[in-house]
Formats: C-alpha cells, sequence, structure tokens
C-alpha cells in the first residue's frame, strides 16, 4: 500500500473531525443552526478504503464515539489547525473555556486534547453520554486495552480526564506507514523483538529434538484449523505451550528466532526483571498489555530464564512473598489462556514448578553438543570468508574442547576481529586455541589439554 493512500485515508477523517467540531461549537453557542446534532454529519465510508487506519475500523467495528476519538488524539500530528478553535476565550473570565479541555506544551503551543476535550463534544448535546466517553476510555475498550490512545494519568486526586489523549506512537507510526513500532523492553512494555540472520542449516541439533520442533511449526501452520473447523477447541486449550530447557548456549533462543522466521512470526523475548514491579498491580498491567498486543499481532512470546519467576513458589511467609505468588498467578492464567505460541527457556528444568511444567505441550531438552555435533558446529562457524588454516586437525579440536555452539560463536568472533586485523582471512591454530581458552576461562573450566 502506497502512503500516500493511508494519508487521504486519514485526511478525510481529519476533514470530518473539524466538521465536527465546529458544529459542536455551533451547538455551544447557540448559533445558527444550533439544533444539528453533530453526529448526523457522515463519517468517511471506509468500506471499501485500503490501509491500516481503513483496516483497523472494519476489524474493530468502531462506533462514531471510539472515531472521534481516534481522530481527536490524531489531531495534533496531522492536522493542528483544526483544534484551534477550543482557543476561544471566555470574555467573562479572560480565560479558556474550563468545559473544552486542553492542555499547551512547553515547545508546543498547539492546543493538545484531554479527555475533557473529547467529553465535550461527545456530551455537547446530550450530558447523559458522558457514560459513553467512560466506557470508551475505561481499560475494557478496545482502544486502550489495545493502547491505540492513551489517557494520561493525572496528579492524586485531579480529575481523571484532566489527563492528555494521545494516539499512541506505534499506532500512529502503523496508520501512516502500516509497520508497528513498540517501545521495546521499556518498563511499560517488557519485551523485545528478536530475530536472525542464521537458517536452519546453519544450526546442529539432535533429531529428537528437531522432530518435537517440527510439532510447534505444525501448530502454528494447522493450528487454527484443529481448533475451528476440526471443533477441537471443545477438548483442547487455546495455544501451544513448551519449555526448552538445557545448559546456556546450546541454542534455545536462536531455535525461538528460527521458529518465528520459518513460520512469518515475530518472536519477543520477555524481559522477566523489568516484570517486577513494586507496586502491586503494574506487573500485570505491563505484561497484559504485551499478551494482548501479541494477541493482536500473532507473535511468538520467549520467556528466557524463566525459572526465575516460574520455580517453585514461596509459602507467602510475607507480603512480599504474596505479592511474587500473585504475579506468579497471573502470569500463568495468561499463559494458559494465549491463543498464541509461548516459549519458556530455562537452564535447569529442576527449578520448574512440577504443576506447571504439565501445562506444556511439548518439553524439549537442548543438550550439550557430541563430538560428531561440534564438529559440525565447527565447520559451519568457520565456512564463509573467514576460514581455518587447513593445517588445523577440526576433529581434534571438536573432540578435545567440548563447548556450546553459542560458546563456539564467540570463539569465531575473536578469531574474525584477530585475522581482519593483521589483514588476512585464515585463522591461525594459534588464534583458534586462544578464542577457545577465552571461553573455558569465563566458565571457569579447567582445560584437558594445555593451550
Amino acid at each position: 500500500m502506497e502512503n500516500n493512500t493511508a494519508l487521504l485515508v486519514l485526511r478525510q477523517e481529519m476533514d470530518w473531525l473539524s466538521a465536527v467540531i465546529t458544529q459542536c461549537m455551533t451547538s455551544y453557542f447557540l448559533q445558527e443552526g444550533h439544533e444539528k446534532e453533530w453526529t448526523a454529519i457522515p463519517m468517511p465510508d471506509l468500506s471499501l478504503q485500503d490501509g491500516p487506519y481503513a483496516d483497523a475500523v472494519r476489524e474493530w467495528n468502531l462506533d462514531i464515539y471510539s472515531r472521534l476519538a481516534i481522530a481527536l488524539s490524531m489531531a495534533p500530528h496531522l492536522c493542528p489547525e483544526v483544534l484551534d478553535l477550543f482557543f476561544t476565550k471566555n470574555k467573562l473570565h479572560d480565560r479558556g473555556f474550563t468545559e473544552f479541555g486542553g492542555l499547551v506544551a512547553k515547545d508546543h503551543n498547539g492546543f493538545l486534547p484531554t479527555g475533557d476535550t473529547l467529553c465535550f463534544l461527545i456530551t455537547v448535546h446530550h450530558p447523559e453520554l458522558r457514560y459513553e466517553v467512560m466506557n470508551l476510555l475505561g481499560k475494557s475498550h478496545i482502544l486502550i486495552k489495545e493502547e491505540v490512545l492513551i489517557l494520561t494519568e493525572t496528579e492524586i486526586n485531579l480529575p481523571r480526564f484532566r489527563g492528555q489523549l494521545s494516539l499512541s506512537e506505534s499506532w500512529l507510526n502503523y496508520f501512516l506507514t502500516g509497520e508497528r513500532q513498540m517501545a521495546e523492553n521499556s518498563a511499560s512494555f517488557p519485551a523485545q523483538h528478536i530475530h536472525t540472520e542464521m537458517e536452519w542449516d546453519d544450526v546442529v541439533l539432535d533429531r529428537l529434538v528437531l522432530e518435537q520442533l517440527n510439532e510447534i511449526t505444525s501448530w502454528l501452520a494447522h493450528g487454527p484449523i484443529l481448533m475451528e473447523d476440526w471443533g477441537l477447541k471443545k477438548q483442547l486449550k487455546p495455544g501451544y505451550r513448551a519449555l526448552f530447557y538445557g545448559p546456556p548456549g546450546t541454542g534455545k533462543t536462536l531455535t525461538a528466532t528460527l521458529i518465528g522466521k520459518t513460520s512469518g512470526r515475530k518472536v519477543y523475548k520477555i524481559d522477566l526483571s523489568m516484570l517486577v514491579s513494586k507496586y502491586i498491580g503494574e506487573t500485570e498491567k505491563n505484561l497484559s498489555r504485551v499478551f494482548d498486543i501479541a494477541q493482536h499481532q500473532h507473535w511468538i512470546l520467549f520467556f528466557d530464564e524463566a525459572d526465575a519467576l516460574f520455580g517453585k513458589r514461596s509459602t507467602a511467609d510475607s507480603a512480599n512473598d504474596r505479592h511474587a505468588n500473585q504475579q506468579t498467578a497471573y502470569l500463568l492464567q495468561r499463559i494458559e489462556d494465549f491463543p498464541g505460541v509461548v516459549i519458556l527457556a530455562t537452564n535447569l528444568k529442576a527449578n520448574m514448578d512440577e504443576a506447571f511444567a504439565r501445562r506444556f505441550q511439548a518439553i524439549i531438552h537442548f543438550t550439550l553438543p557430541s563430538v560428531e555435533e561440534r564438529y559440525e558446529l565447527w565447520k559451519k562457524a568457520f565456512s564463509g570468508i573467514c576460514k581455518l588454516d587447513e593445517n588445523i586437525d577440526l576433529y581434534a579440536i571438536a573432540k578435545d574442547y567440548p563447548l556450546t555452539g553459542g560458546a563456539m560463536i564467540n570463539v569465531l568472533r575473536f578469531c574474525a576481529l584477530s585475522v581482519i586485523s593483521r589483514a588476512g582471512t585464515v585463522v591461525r591454530q594459534g588464534e583458534l586455541l586462544a578464542g577457545i581458552k577465552r571461553e573455558f576461562k569465563k566458565e571457569n573450566r579447567t582445560l584437558i589439554n594445555s593451550i
């Protein structure tokens, strides 16, 4: 879709907003034509329009109030002049009209709408419609749940609708370009998009592991058909949950990204350290935001080091213990209810709560690579421009130095930097062994053979 098509659709929405504001002002000040209802002004017909905004309106079946809220929050970005009517002064008090709401930022002299602004427009003829605004800006409304609209929190004891009503940056970008961007790894969105340039041919996995992974990719391809067309949703819980366990560097994260890559799904890694909030309820709120967006966008969710949060629960002797157990219970429920794929990774399966482990459809063990597998991994690692000296006995290296695939990639990085700094492309045995020594030292391991 061309960007100018998206802009044309949004421009029509801005023209409609301008007409609505003008009519509301006419009605409020009892000017000629004040009897006309603003709802009588026809909204742009988007039933046959292309573009992300038109798609969202149709998918969510947005009513006139919802579209007005989006248009109002979008106006400061696309057509700020349509809001200038709200600067009309109350001559009696020589100030703006309180009922119009609005804010003026330090570095922006245009009008920024608030919840009060939306409330004024919707209720200008019918004060009883305030409940529509309360519903529209409530937590359960699709525009709030999907974080399309953001009503900024106010200070304690200030009216809630005094907060600025804005369109989230990611949704504004999506409506303009069709690309959705998230404020990744923030406290309010504790997840990060992870991807890889590697392919399945670049990894070496056990046959049994590959068979179990095929089950996940099969679910991604055929899950909706099984649940809906075959009617299995009566017997099966929604979604698919998999546990990857094994030592660091054995390919758990890489495998998750490859599953997403081959299935055409984005993979988002949950940052567990950002989930634990000292404010009760904030953790649930932040994670709920991730799950809601992931469900709509069909993402795969990947929880790394999951034992930190899903380990054996405490006996709740203190308020902190009860809070932690409350967070765990909430997360377990969201994972069970999530209709997509959730992958959890842990280094030690023994740390996982047994009752929770039973909820997985697949539990996949990523073992340390065997000698033969290490040999294949070494060959793949040095198959590009950076090559090993032909005199290096690679099989002996694989046999003598047990490393994971992740550690081998670190060795590759070390060797590549070493050879390029001397304007070469061939790795000498001394450089390779020095890289291996570094990896052993990181893990406080004793070398079998002296290097």
